[in-house]
């Protein structure tokens, strides 16, 4: 049988669409004979009408570039087709944060970004569906690295997109220091298998990768294409004096800690109170505002290029 050539499509992102490195990169891979097509991105929900579009161009491989809500519209896209019809994801990280491409190990200068896009391996992996109410509406979305909720996600909806691009992810450590004075609880009840608990809770992070808000590390033990979701709950304290017990947990990550639990299961659904406003939430750092959801693993749902001693997969536990 023979094996059907490679065609790429890049999904730029428009406010990388000038980067000259990357366009080098593009003029040099041409010119080496790689069959690559660009559409740049104009407005939000473009890279989802791309990354759906390219099955129909007879793309094998289709790479983000830009940052982690790049890569989420791009998969989102992706997850429109059938299985059998989807390219491969591959990533050229250019946001602020690149917090899926960092934990992953791929490169995150252009030009080595994009040959590795090109020639790397591609792996089943895990998707995340969230199924989630928005006022009387029905939403259903996927991530394929993190979500966030209350404490977390306020820190990466506030953060001023300018902030961002000057500090990179240490802006997020810094808007999490103003906030933290001055954070509000997030009541709500938890329920995965047979459990049910309720808690008024500063963070919550369900996680198929492992880091978020610029390299903090939510889920350490996350794989890719394990089946299962890792779930990080932080609960509120009542004074300063519990802030170095909280502190101290979340260095352990224990799985049933006064302040924090650590959890993996197979999905995960969160009900707020009724009086309360929708959680702020946060979906591979693109923000959102929903009452009730529900996050659930859809099994190798899609290929992703990604190195050979990719920590995130299960085959380098083996080696």
């Amino acid at each position: 049988m023979t094996t059907p050539q490679k065609r790429f499509l890049l999904i730029v992102n428009g406010k990388s669409a000038g980067n000259a490195a990357l366009r080098e990169a593009v003029v040099e891979q041409r010119k080496a004979g790689v069959p690559i097509s660009v559409r740049v991105t104009w407005e939000a929900g473009d890279a989802v009408y791309f990354a759906e579009a390219a099955a129909g161009m007879e793309i094998t491989h289709v790479i983000a570039c830009g940052g982690d809500g790049t890569v989420n519209e791009v998969m989102n896209g992706l997850m429109r087709l059938v299985p059998s019809r989807r390219p491969a994801l591959g990533i050229v990280p250019m946001g602020s944060a690149n917090d899926f491409a960092t934990s992953v190990g791929l490169p995150l200068e252009p030009h080595d970004a994009l040959a590795a896009a090109l020639t790397l391996a591609d792996y089943p992996i895990d998707v995340v569906k969230l199924s989630a109410e928005r006022d009387s509406d029905a939403v259903t979305r996927y991530y394929v690295n993190m979500m966030t909720g209350g404490f977390g996600a306020e820190i990466t909806s506030s953060t001023p997109k300018m902030l961002k691009r000057m500090l990179g992810g240490g802006a997020y450590s810094l808007m999490g220091a103003v906030k933290a004075w001055r954070h509000r609880s997030y009541r709500g009840t938890l329920h995965w298998a047979d459990q049910e608990e309720s808690a008024s809770l500063l963070l919550l992070a369900i996680g198929n990768g492992r880091q978020s808000g610029g390299g903090q590390v939510l889920a350490p033990n996350a794989k890719l294409d394990d089946g299962l979701l890792d779930v990080l709950v932080v609960k509120d304290f009542v004074t300063a004096t519990a802030v170095p017990d909280l502190v101290s947990e979340l260095q352990d990550f224990p799985g049933a800690g006064r302040f924090v639990r650590y959890v993996s299961v197979e999905a995960l659904s969160v009900t707020t109170l009724p009086d309360d406003p929708p959680w702020p939430l946060t979906l591979d750092g693109e923000a959102c505002h929903y009452r009730r959801f529900c996050a659930e693993i859809v099994p190798l749902a899609i290929r992703a290029v990604l190195p050979d001693n990719c920590p995130l997969l299960s085959s380098a536990d083996q080696d």
